[in-house]
């Protein structure tokens, strides 16, 4: 497994202690679904217990409080780095995000979204084995599977899936298809169909979603063999969280002024 040292020391090498770190705010999607807001909770947590002394903070794009605009503003002029809880790159992490962030009076960078990241294909391997997967070398020839996400219009998102299936086809020896819910294709039926063409009869659907919900349990439902729990709090996803905190805390300096919204490139 993939793990990140998740606590820096605050005691620099001649025994000053450094300026506070910037506030972390995980930004989450928001759901209907009380089960999705459960495993958020659930991930903020395990960074707290990660990270003791670094101010965590939750803030939604929709659907649940509180909002990011109104975690941001309850941060008056501090310096903040958002970490999105989404998995690719899409329309909320290139403009809904900066753009509540530039409107707001905290000091901000944004962080990277999550994946493509081996952190999450640690994650997937996990769920995937706890669903039943294990194959030897006879019957990984007729196995793969279909990574099923939510979707959508965005290219770049896309790019960002088939990363991800590409790291957990390396992992697993078989192939791994992206799939999508909503706004892209090929769905989740489409892609089982393409691959039992390819005598692939024993597919498996990988949840490549945070929590559980409308979405996750309809492609969990279309699984021909076994089909995974989404990501969840995992261990890693708190490592993931703090890794992708530090890299834009790292470039930022704690304590520095940051006056910028940019999104830095994305890098695992």
């Amino acid at each position: 497994m993939n793990r990140i040292s998740s606590q820096p020391s605050l005691v620099s090498l001649d025994d000053r202690r450094r300026p506070e770190p910037p506030a972390l705010v995980l930004v989450a999607h928001g759901s209907r679904d009380p089960r999705t807001l459960s495993t958020v909770h659930g991930l903020l947590d395990q960074v707290r217990a990660q990270r003791p002394g670094l101010p965590v903070h939750l803030g939604h794009i929709e659907l649940n409080e509180p909002l990011l605009p109104d975690t941001l503003a309850s941060l008056g002029t501090a310096e903040a780095v958002l970490v999105p809880l989404l998995l690719s790159r899409g329309y909320h992490v290139k403009r809904d995000i900066p753009e509540m962030a530039a409107a707001s009076p905290a000091r901000t960078r944004v962080a990277a979204p999550l994946g493509p990241h081996p952190l999450l294909v640690d994650t997937l391997h996990a769920r995937l084995t706890e669903a039943g997967w294990s194959t030897d070398e006879e019957t990984r020839r007729t196995s793969a599977v279909v990574l099923a996400s939510a979707g959508s219009r965005d290219p770049d998102s896309a790019v960002d899936t088939r990363r991800t299936a590409q790291l957990f086809s390396d992992r697993l020896g078989v192939p791994v298809v992206p799939a999508y819910a909503s706004a892209a294709t090929p769905t989740v039926d489409t892609a089982i169909r393409a691959l039992a063409a390819r005598g692939r009869d024993r597919v498996a659907v990988a949840s490549y979603f945070t929590a559980r919900g409308l979405f996750a349990t309809q492609c969990a439902q279309k699984a021909p063999w076994l089909a995974s729990a989404p990501l969840g709090t995992h261990p890693a996803m708190a490592d993931l969280i703090l890794h992708r905190y530090d890299q834009v805390a790292d470039l930022s300096g704690a304590g520095s002024r940051v006056t910028g919204h940019e999104l830095p490139a994305l890098a695992v």
